[in-house]
């Protein structure tokens, strides 16, 4: 579970996002700070992985609070929500470290999204102490189609296939080759699009030792 603190000085704008962040799978709103000051008292006290921060608030600040939160070494992830357009501040968040930034009023669907690749963020890094290229690339970016939220080289309508059919069948465990076969796509190609649902959350992947040959892994539908 991805621990949430979220710092905003609506009240009802707070409890919205709190509804709408706890709606989406693996992640829990721990505390609601309403400025800089109640939330570096949170983060000493409570253990806190992704702040929804606004920059605009009384006493303390987005920018201080995160120049405070820095210098005493919290290196919790960010993720900016705010009115402000100005080219500065937006320069000035990004540089302390913000993982994303989104201007309000804002489509909860860009927030969902903006979470959905943190927890692929949040769970490649914590999953191996070793990161292979193609596992950075998955959360970076650069490297996403932006259009379609899906690593470049994968194609939207053979990810859907692949998610439906697993759908249709979920709470079974299938092999990859077992997915090419009905899916009438070579096996290297659907282990692709497997490994990028397996990373999102989307998919289990369960490993089956047999008593000869080598183990099977098996994938089976959860949703996010």
């Amino acid at each position: 579970m991805i621990n949430v603190l979220i710092i905003e000085d609506d009240p009802m704008v707070a409890q919205i996002n709190q509804k709408f962040v706890n709606s989406v799978e693996g992640f829990s709103v721990v505390d609601i700070a309403a400025n800089g000051q109640e939330a570096l008292f949170s983060i000493e006290n409570k253990k806190i992985d992704l702040i929804i921060l606004d920059i605009y608030m009384p006493k303390l600040d987005g920018i201080a609070f995160l120049k405070k939160m820095r210098k005493t070494r919290h290196n919790i992830d960010v993720i900016a929500i705010t009115a402000s357009k100005e080219a500065d501040i937006i320069d000035q968040v990004l540089k302390l470290g913000a993982v994303d930034y989104l201007v309000k009023p804002f489509e909860y669907e860009r927030l969902k999204k903006s979470l959905d690749h943190y927890k692929i963020r949040f769970r490649l890094l914590k999953k191996n102490p070793i990161i292979k290229q193609e596992d950075i690339d998955k959360i970076t970016n650069g490297f996403l189609n932006q259009s379609t939220g899906i690593p470049k080289g994968l194609q939207k309508k053979t990810l859907e296939k692949i998610r439906s059919f697993l759908k249709e069948h979920k709470g079974q465990s299938f092999s990859s080759e077992e997915i090419a076969k009905n899916m009438d796509i070579s096996r290297v190609t659907v282990r692709r699009y497997l490994e990028f649902l397996e990373s999102t959350g989307e998919i289990l992947l369960e490993i089956e030792y047999g008593s000869i040959g080598r183990p099977t892994n098996l994938y089976q539908y959860k949703g996010l």
